[in-house]
């Protein structure tokens, strides 16, 4: 049996998951995720979920191919509709997707996470979505991670149970990062502080309507208050 090796970034999402837990992994792609953590010994079981049907067979053949069919479902289901009363799943990962995405999935199954105890998620952009889904419904981060990979900058969120309020900037950039503010942290904020200052400008020269002066105070507001995180 081949043992998976897994990429930085979803090595960063299996740190997170506790030990003896059941996963459901919602856009699984190979599966790579369930199947390193049942050979690592990390999880009992795991439900991975995918959308899309080649997808869903190529996981499917994979989990076959790497021994760990009697403990990996795979199951071809829109988003958190792959899991089942009877799964027993406190852990749900989702990885590799825009934050609005994640956030819409969060949204449309969330009668799927009554007895979830756990969320690992990653997106690619738009984590600020998330922050604001998990405010709206009784979940609070315990913990976020920013890492770098092949030139791309990723966060991982995770979210337990509970009730608690985020300012503005805390749902934008997130409380445990801007709390250590790392050197990633760091480059890439000001990124964003330079493609909003080029936006910034542009918008000078447009026609003025009430939704572009809404645009431009929002854009100025995350651009200074930024600006003087990253002073300190």
């Amino acid at each position: 049996m081949t043992t998976i090796k897994l990429s930085e970034r979803l090595l960063a999402v299996a740190s997170h998951i506790t030990q003896g837990a059941i996963v459901a992994d919602i856009g699984s792609d190979h599966a790579y995720l369930p199947t390193y953590l049942v050979q690592k010994g990390i999880i009992q079981k795991a439900v991975a979920g995918e959308v899309v049907v080649g997808p869903y067979e190529t996981a499917r053949n994979s989990v076959f191919r790497h021994g760990v069919s009697d403990k990996i479902t795979v199951r071809l289901a829109d988003g958190l509709f792959a899991i089942e009363e009877n799964d027993g799943i406190d852990t749900v990962t989702i990885a590799g997707m825009g934050g609005s995405l994640i956030a819409t999935i969060l949204e449309q199954g969330k009668k799927r996470l009554q007895h979830v105890k756990r969320l690992i998620v990653q997106p690619n952009l738009h984590a600020k979505a998330i922050r604001e889904w998990a405010v709206s419904n009784n979940w609070e981060l315990v913990n976020e991670q920013i890492l770098k990979e092949d030139g791309k900058i990723y966060e991982i969120l995770v979210l337990e149970k509970g009730v608690i309020s985020y300012d503005d900037l805390e749902l934008l950039v997130g409380p445990f990062l801007l709390a250590e503010k790392n050197s990633i942290f760091r480059e890439k904020w000001e990124n964003e502080i330079s493609q909003w200052t080029q936006v910034l400008s542009s918008l000078e020269k447009a026609v003025e309507t009430p939704e572009l002066v809404n645009k431009k105070e929002q854009l100025s507001g995350n651009i200074e208050s930024l600006g003087k995180v990253l002073e300190k």
